[in-house]
């Protein structure tokens, strides 16, 4: 059984690729855990994620913060806002299937959106907060 943030992360990248709305924003299926060096603008990038033991006294789990970065070149922040609500839209409350594990919830806990003057690029950030258990 693979850990719960490898889990995780495969069914979010999976989930990302197959929405149509998110891959039309982007002109492809541009999401990275690490970006190719001839990528396109835009794209989406997988952050840190941090994980914590989210046990009680009769049940094993594990609470994930995650995040997840968009990148524009375009002018204004329109298109950068856009993405990042396509994927707000396709994560949050969802019911993905973790291989191994049960997914209790996953919520958007963060939203950022801005110019970063030394990339040039607008550059924004979504941070999630999943709660794991492991399957019965």
């Amino acid at each position: 059984m693979n850990a719960p943030a490898v889990e995780l992360q495969r069914a979010i990248f999976t989930a990302l690729k197959q929405d149509g709305v998110l891959t039309a924003l982007l002109g492809g299926e541009k999401i990275f855990d690490q970006v190719p060096p001839k990528a396109t603008f835009p794209y989406i990038t997988f952050g840190r994620t941090s994980l914590y033991d989210w046990s009680t006294g009769t049940e094993s789990g594990t609470e994930q913060l995650f995040t997840l970065h968009i990148w524009s070149r375009s002018k204004g922040k329109k298109e950068a806002l856009d993405i990042m609500e396509a994927c707000k839209t396709c994560l949050h409350d969802s019911g993905l299937a973790l291989d191994g594990h049960h997914l209790v919830n996953l919520r958007l806990e963060f939203a950022e959106c801005r110019y970063d003057e030394n990339l040039l690029v607008h550059h924004g950030l979504l941070r999630f907060r999943a709660v794991t258990e492991p399957a019965a």
